[in-house]
């Protein structure tokens, strides 16, 4: 991978054969290498970890340091394999630059446990938008979609599929219209030697039928998560529920979910398709790709500025340049606007 030998060495703590930028840190060792980042408060913690409000105090920055604790979540004998795993997936990730992804700064090892540092950004992340009373405009929660769809697009095409796309992992600043993908640290590179089948990362709710079953995935997997992040913040209503976990995986591999208007009738037949598409059980049936899913929400959002006006300015249309979808499905304005008929003068005596 170009570019990648200088952020492995940082990375794993092992620079000490690089010559060290002018005013750049230069740790002794992996454990020293955490120090840099002065904890400020915890941000929050979830099953794997804690997030705390960090400073870099190389350059004084705010930044995210997330901890996890790995030997809860493996057992002894996995750990070594986990932590490598983790730091490689971190590398890549890395990598990324993409103005709706978090970036990830450093990561390094902590005992038994690891760490990741990304950049700091105020909001709240999207599951505050999921419940009902609390959900967003269509229009929206659309544009939100295609910004996600067209960063997935970009990271796959990085070879970095992120498998575990969900509100939850997305943060949002409506004030400032930020939006930043998070926890692309435990990614994994789009590629079969890498891959170890067998292994659920994930929230399940969220995963594509071949990610459940412990098969080879690739961005397809992410459409499908990011189809059901759409269904849910349209609706407050996730296409498969269950109490059972079993019964959850079973729906999710046979089952076909309720179409979108089940929940909201208003909406325009052109999104149903949308979301069928993204959660086809068959990856070859869905979107080839984040920008395929992209252009088609962008006619959806076109059309539906039209059937169902919000307060804001109509958006322009759809790039000229459009997918088969689009070409095939997407109605004129003329054609989604049904008018009253013209009233008829009485028929004469």
């Amino acid at each position: 991978m170009s570019g990648a030998p200088g952020f492995w060495r940082r990375l794993l703590g092992r620079a000490t054969a690089a010559k060290p930028q002018p005013g750049a840190p230069t740790p002794d060792s992996a454990a020293d290498k955490q120090k840099r980042y002065r904890r400020e408060g915890e941000l929050g913690r979830g099953s794997m970890g804690v997030v705390y409000l960090a400073t870099d105090l190389s350059t004084s920055q705010q930044v995210a340091l997330k901890v996890l604790a790995l030997q809860r979540e493996f057992s002894p004998e996995d750990l070594a394999d986990v932590r490598q795993r983790f730091l490689r997936e971190a590398a890549a990730a890395g990598h990324l630059q993409h103005a709706d992804i978090l970036r990830v700064l450093d990561a390094g090892e902590a005992g038994d446990d690891a760490w990741i540092v990304m950049e700091y950004v105020r909001g709240q992340d999207l599951s505050h938008y999921t419940r009902p009373g609390a959900l967003l405009a269509p229009a929206a929660a659309l544009r939100l979609g295609i910004r996600l769809a067209r960063a997935l697009d970009y990271a796959h095409r990085q070879g970095v599929v992120h498998r575990d796309i969900k509100p939850a992992n997305v943060m949002f600043d409506p004030a400032l219209g930020t939006l930043k993908v998070m926890d692309f640290g435990i990614a994994r590179i789009a590629d079969g030697s890498r891959t170890r089948t067998g292994l659920v990362l994930g929230t399940p709710s969220f995963m594509s039928p071949e990610q459940l079953a412990g098969l080879k995935v690739d961005g397809r997997s992410d459409l499908y998560s990011l189809g059901v992040m759409l269904y849910q913040l349209l609706t407050g209503q996730l296409p498969h529920q269950s109490n059972s976990m079993a019964k959850l995986m079973y729906s999710i591999a046979n089952q076909e979910p309720p179409d979108v208007r089940h929940y909201r009738p208003e909406l325009p037949e052109t999104l149903a398709m949308v979301l069928a598409l993204a959660l086809e059980k068959r990856p070859e049936l869905r979107y080839a790709s984040g920008e395929q899913m992209a252009v088609d929400l962008e006619a959806v959002l076109s059309a539906l500025d039209v059937t169902l006006p919000m307060p804001r300015a109509v958006s322009a249309p759809a790039r000229a340049a459009a997918s088969s979808f689009e070409q095939t499905q997407r109605l004129d304005a003329p054609q989604a606007v049904q008018n009253d008929p013209e009233p008829q003068p009485d028929p004469k005596p």
